[in-house]
């Protein structure tokens, strides 16, 4: 009995140690303090307005909630900078007179990462993602703003992935 309980007090015991490294968004340890997150200008051929400030915030708001880094202006530890280089708006699938039933929103994004403390990490890397929407609706109001939050929740989460999560 006694060493049932000795096992399972050590058992444990490893287990809250082992916490300490670790978090639920896989970041594991992270060797910086700071990160900024530049303005990602909207270079894109076709220019929906507000877009760039927009992914510039989300992406802020989500290293934010899912680290314990500090946000700075400049000098930053770890930096994001990029640009918006494709919005694109295409038919999908056509309806049997061949007009379009589904159209795709798609949106790519350039991204330079640099993190000061550790050089093997940085990437130059493009992220993208689509929102698919009938094609009776007009990129307008709810439709575009369900599609922005879509594309951008995923692109930013990839980008944290690749630069924090290593997954």
């Amino acid at each position: 009995m006694k060493k049932i309980l000795y096992l399972s007090a050590v058992v444990s015991l490893l287990l809250l140690n082992s916490c300490g490294v670790y978090n639920f968004t896989g970041s594991g340890k992270i060797d910086a303090k700071t990160f900024q997150v530049n303005f990602f200008q909207n270079n894109a051929e076709l220019i929906e307005p507000g877009i760039d400030r927009t992914f510039t915030l989300q992406l802020q708001d989500l290293i934010q909630n899912q680290t314990n880094l500090n946000l700075v202006k400049y000098g930053g530890d770890l930096v994001y900078d990029g640009e918006i280089t494709d919005y694109r708006i295409s038919p999908m699938t056509a309806t049997a007179d061949q007009k379009a039933a589904q159209n795709r929103l798609k949106i790519r994004i350039k991204v330079n990462f640099t993190n000061k403390n550790k050089e093997t990490d940085n990437f130059d890397k493009t992220f993208e993602f689509f929102y698919d929407y009938p094609a009776d609706q007009q990129l307008t109001g709810a439709t575009l703003n369900t599609a922005l939050k879509e594309i951008f929740d995923r692109i930013s989460q990839d980008i944290f992935n690749e630069s924090l999560a290593k997954w």
